[in-house]
């Protein structure tokens, strides 16, 4: 009887250790961006500091970025896309979105406003007010 209540009780633990262990696998992919702000910039978005960018090199879905000088990377970033997703701003702004943007610019403003300039549909993907501020997790893919 004490040999089946001790193989139940490790049964448990072993089953509580996989899940625990599981559920810290799952929170590290989720976490491993950085953080950082975003804002929305307004056409003409061409011309471009990217090189050989042009209307038919655009991302079709509209989501794309200018970066700040922080991510330009001297010009390095051009064409690296980001996964990014809103995590807070004033007004609770936040969808509920993760979406993936292309870099086709650097940021027009000096300095720039935020970590990533987005075009005006990938912010409105992801934040319910226009022409503010919010904070973005945002990592490389």
């Amino acid at each position: 009887m004490l040999h089946a209540s001790l193989e139940m009780t490790m049964g448990i633990r072993l089953v509580f250790a996989t899940i625990v262990v599981g559920w810290l696998w799952v929170d590290m992919i989720v976490v491993m961006g950085d953080v950082g702000t975003a804002t929305s910039y307004d056409p003409p978005y061409l011309p471009t500091r990217c090189p050989g960018y042009s209307r038919e090199r655009f991302p079709g879905d509209g989501l794309f970025a200018a970066a700040s000088n922080g991510v330009w990377d001297n010009g390095a970033a051009c064409g690296r896309k980001y996964r990014l997703r809103c995590l807070s701003g004033l007004r609770r702004p936040c969808k509920d979105n993760t979406i993936t943007v292309e870099v086709v610019d650097l940021c027009r403003d000096n300095p720039c406003q935020s970590t990533l300039a987005l075009s005006n549909k990938a912010f409105d993907a992801i934040s319910t007010i226009p022409n503010t501020k919010i904070n973005i997790e945002f990592a490389q893919i």
